[in-house]
């Protein structure tokens, strides 16, 4: 296929007339019409966002991640702006598994959208409990395992940065998960070697990832010169992150490229998306910038749309992974033009976890 070469952007215009391709996309054995869906924690279970867009009209809507009681969370201040991105450190704040069944999720079930349950606990005691508790439940599409949490059993070393602990919260999850719903794992940044945690969970039985969770931050208000947040760190989110997100993104899928990703950091634009659908991603969450812009997930696909059109794709499976191709052809010496099939480069990409590897 030929590629356009682009000097500009998409049109910012949301009532242009959105190109004819095909954006229909796989997350293990979930089938979702759209790549773009929301990331969990920014707009509770969605209601929120539906008086701005239909949310029917996005992939899914990922919930805020549940825990098994419900849970008030950290003390206030919980929100800190940090240049391009934001610090927050709400704590899991919510109603517990049983109100969110009763209530948030027969919303979701009522309206139509499709809904990502992302779960989060303590002990894997906790998750497999949670797991159980919707085991049964219709109209839930995937699970989002949220292993960024602390574990409590293990002095708070977080579940996502030891590939021991992250792969049995999975393999728990999974056991009693039905097996026709997809599991995915969402891993965080902090940790020295992403490649191996992500062979860690997909051994463990995780059917996806979801890549990036917030990186650890911290902000010091100079005026009282202490931490501006009550926790003292909270999760760096926003474009700051966008390209520690689209390493990992790329560096995984380099390693392990049939493994569907849910690809999530500072995504504003439709541009941005496409950065972590070429990176290997097979669908993308969009977050923090629905604070200052809550119609974002619908216009950030629109956006995609206009972007694949205008580099040559027909529909967005062509353009995952993409940025893994080899170089393109170069005249030889003497010889004729080199044709590498747009095959993967799989030298520059074991160099990319190397490097990620060793720093």
């Amino acid at each position: 296929m030929t590629r356009a070469v682009i000097t500009h952007g998409p049109r910012r215009d949301a009532a242009a007339v959105v190109p004819d391709i095909d954006m229909t996309t796989w997350l293990a054995s979930l089938e979702l019409p759209s790549p773009v869906l929301t990331a969990s924690g920014c707009a509770a279970a969605g209601r929120e966002l539906d008086q701005f867009f239909d949310v029917t009209a996005i992939g899914a809507i990922v919930t805020k991640s549940i825990m098994l009681n419900p849970r008030s969370g950290r003390a206030t201040p919980r929100m800190a702006e940090t240049p391009s991105g934001m610090l927050n450190s709400i704590g899991l704040q919510g109603p517990g598994i049983d109100a969110f069944l009763d209530k948030d999720l027969e919303w979701l079930r009522a309206r139509g959208a499709r809904a990502v349950v992302s779960i989060a606990g303590g002990s894997v005691d906790e998750y497999t409990r949670l797991a159980s508790k919707l085991r049964h439940v219709t109209d839930i599409a995937a699970i989002e395992v949220n292993i960024s949490c602390p574990n409590v059993e293990d002095r708070g070393q977080v579940f996502a940065c030891d590939p021991v602990s992250a792969a049995e919260v999975i393999t728990a999850v999974r056991r009693n998960t039905n097996p026709g719903i997809p599991v995915l794992a969402k891993l965080s940044p902090d940790v020295t070697d992403i490649v191996e945690i992500a062979r860690a969970v997909v051994g463990a039985g995780a059917d996806g990832l979801s890549m990036i969770n917030t990186l650890l931050g911290m902000v010091i208000d100079t005026d009282t010169m202490r931490p501006a947040l009550a926790g003292v760190t909270g999760g760096l989110s926003g474009p700051a992150i966008r390209p520690v997100a689209v390493r990992c993104v790329y560096q995984v899928h380099a390693a392990m490229p049939e493994v569907p990703i849910l690809g999530m950091g500072g995504i504003r634009t439709g541009l941005d998306a496409l950065e972590f659908i070429l990176a290997g991603a097979s669908a993308v969450s969009v977050g923090t910038v629905t604070f200052n812009d809550p119609s974002a997930p619908l216009r950030v696909a629109r956006e995609l749309a206009i972007a694949l059109a205008e580099r040559g794709f027909e529909s967005v499976e062509e353009a995952v992974g993409f940025a893994h191709r080899r170089p393109d052809p170069v005249p030889s010496a003497g010889g004729p033009v080199v044709d590498h099939d747009h095959a993967v480069d799989t030298e520059s990409a074991d160099a990319v976890v190397e490097a990620g590897a060793e720093g």
